[in-house]
């Protein structure tokens, strides 16, 4: 097989890249080692920031996300039984988010895929990456039983932390960023409409916990919890029961429960892979960089590099210069390193650590106070969490 892009991974980075690439004419192949199912179930994020949204949209998949996505225009803070909210269009200018589930985008995506764009084979595992540093790069795969290679005039790896595609760069080119915290997220899906109609984000002594949603009748919800913790460890009754303490304001909101479907236990992480380029393979999304999930930001650093990639190789073809392909990884690079600031800064600022001082508690709070006091700090917060440009 030959095409002009390959493209390794069916999520959302890697089939909004083919359904870009397809809009500018050009040709690509998606190779996903799991079967259309798998992908278009897997729980993943469920915030999309307004430059997501906006790409999603000009793209020609919006439509249904316009319909049943649910735009939020702000996050509440809590914290010693207080409540603060966020207003994100009043601080960023008219921005706000989108929540909007990775499983419902895939599935839009893969659509599209199917019925406009160019092969997107499934089961189809990627072996390896070779020659990256040629003209002619090549990804071996297993398909149907078979051996395989897609040859290429570039690679793009969404493939996720694990894949195949970060190996192919030589590990004396490469630098690794990376800090892993004591304690990750007991979520739960369950079927009771959300209890607050915005995220809420609370930090308590107990621990933080996260209100959030992925429709009008179905809530998410997570804990911090320790790590390597079994989600089965807990009862349905001790994670409500948490989840109530945590929640607690001085006022009258209360937390409605319902049946839980789904728990899992998430691990927090930050990781940076530095380059995020190699001759012709060019890695995106999880492939090049994880982020915590308190500042929401994943899914979207995945849509920032597949938009700064597209937007480059037109570039190209239109102008014959490879100039932005050349700084594709510094580009995207200071993207992901704000948003590993701002990850960072919210997961310290929310979570408490395991072995956390009275004067280490004292500060959170004092951090949180400036928000709720300060203008520029909680402009800082805003636009932060609706997103930064895509270049």
């Amino acid at each position: 097989m030959r095409t002009t892009v390959g493209i390794i991974g069916a999520g959302p980075a890697g089939l909004l890249l083919a359904r870009l690439l397809h809009n500018a004419g050009i040709g690509s192949v998606v190779l996903e080692s799991r079967d259309r199912a798998y992908v278009e179930q897997r729980q993943r994020a469920g915030i999309l920031e307004q430059g997501t949204v906006d790409v999603l949209r000009a793209a020609g998949a919006g439509d249904r996300m316009d319909r049943e996505g649910l735009r939020h225009d702000g996050i509440e803070l809590r914290f010693d039984r207080r409540r603060h909210r966020v207003d994100f269009p009043e601080l960023t200018g008219g921005r706000s988010v989108m929540v909007y589930a990775q499983t419902e985008v895939c599935k839009d995506l893969i659509a599209l895929q199917l019925k406009e764009g160019g092969p997107l084979l499934f089961e189809a595992e990627a072996l390896a990456v070779e020659d990256a540093d040629t003209d002619s790069p090549r990804v071996r795969f297993r398909h149907e039983g078979r051996e395989d290679v897609l040859e290429c005039d570039y690679v793009v790896g969404c493939d996720g932390f694990w894949g195949v595609a970060r190996n192919a760069i030589p590990e004396e080119l490469t630098q690794v960023f990376e800090r892993t915290y004591p304690f990750g997220w007991l979520g739960i899906l369950a079927d009771v409409p959300p209890s607050h109609d915005e995220l809420v984000y609370a930090r308590h002594d107990r621990g933080f916990a996260l209100l959030s949603m992925r429709s009008p009748s179905v809530s998410r919800l997570y804990l911090q919890v320790p790590e390597g913790t079994d989600a089965e460890e807990w009862s349905d009754e001790e994670i409500w029961n948490e989840l109530e303490r945590r929640f607690e304001t001085a006022d009258d909101w209360h937390l409605e429960r319902g049946p839980i479907t789904q728990k899992s236990v998430t691990p927090m992480r930050s990781y940076v892979h530095e380059p995020m380029r190699h001759g012709r393979l060019f890695l995106a999304g999880d492939a090049a960089h994880i982020v915590p999930p308190t500042g929401a930001k994943g899914l979207n650093l995945a849509v920032g590099d597949v938009v700064t990639f597209a937007r480059a190789l037109v570039h190209l073809q239109e102008t014959g210069s490879p100039e932005r392909l050349d700084a594709y990884s510094e580009t995207c690079l200071r993207r992901v390193w704000q948003a590993e600031r701002f990850s960072y800064a919210m997961t310290t600022l929310l979570h408490r650590m395991p072995d956390a001082t009275p004067f280490e508690d004292r500060i959170q709070l004092a951090r949180l106070e400036r928000i709720t006091d300060a203008r520029s700090a909680e402009q800082d917060l805003a636009e932060s969490y609706t997103g930064f440009p895509l270049e």
